[in-house]
């Protein structure tokens, strides 16, 4: 039985290997100053956002064996902005209780802080209870099209929040615990899939969740947007920050 779970998860799970928006709008330009863009050797590999001037917030699943170049202040991934600053990810903690499922957070430790600007900003930690319905934003550079069309700008979706039991019901048997929020868009076909990994779910102009995992199908209603909720860990991230 765990074998076939598990089996079932990679096929539904979308790792590391480059989330995507569908179904959005480009992001006007520098409106989301706290975008980061997690790279490996100058590609894209997940997102991420800046809580402390040497922080970023990302997803446990974005963890790789590399040091990631952590790029901020940009719109265009392709251009080299003025605005552009560049990093280097010196540790990462993934969340000690991640399982390959649940717990799905990690902070990544930058070699030197960030120049804050107005295209370079700190978003801030949800804190209050996110209600069914809530009208939300996720944000990415990853694939538009389903079909590893690369965004050439910042993504921005409209995303609303479901309920538990409403999400479970839809994922039918795979896990959805307290720690995770649910989100679909306004219309068919719309929301994240896999290098928008470890980007933000923003509701009220704070982080309430990190993008986690989605269906085979990126956007898709039947099989929900699943965010990590980002309240059900602030201890352990004020220990982290607190700490380094």
């Amino acid at each position: 039985m765990a074998d076939i779970f598990i089996l079932m998860l990679f096929f539904v799970l979308n790792g590391a290997d480059g989330s995507h928006i569908v179904g959005g709008r480009d992001s006007a330009p520098h409106s989301r100053p706290y975008m980061a863009s997690l790279q490996i050797q100058g590609r894209p590999n997940c997102g991420g956002v800046l809580v402390r001037e040497d922080f970023v917030l990302t997803a446990a699943h974005c963890a790789v064996p590399l040091q990631y170049t952590v790029v901020v202040g940009v719109n265009s991934l392709s251009g080299n902005e003025a605005t552009k600053q560049e990093l280097t990810a010196v540790r990462s903690f993934p969340h000690p209780n991640y399982d390959g499922h649940a717990n799905d957070i990690m902070l990544l430790k930058l070699n030197s802080k960030v120049q804050l600007t107005e295209a370079v900003q700190l978003i801030a930690l949800k804190t209050g209870r996110i209600n069914v319905a809530t009208q939300c934003l996720t944000v990415g550079w990853g694939d538009i099209g389903d079909n590893n069309t690369l965004a050439r700008t910042l993504q921005e979706v409209n995303v609303t929040t479901l309920s538990q039991p409403v999400c479970r019901l839809r994922w039918r048997g795979v896990p959805i615990t307290r720690t995770m929020i649910c989100g679909i868009g306004s219309h068919s076909f719309q929301g994240f899939c896999s290098g928008d990994s470890g980007g933000p779910l923003v509701c009220d102009g704070a982080t309430a969740g990190v993008v986690s995992f989605s269906g085979r199908k990126c956007g898709d209603s039947k099989t929900p947007d699943v965010y990590t909720r980002i309240s059900s860990f602030r201890e352990w991230i004020r220990s982290v920050l607190n700490n380094n």
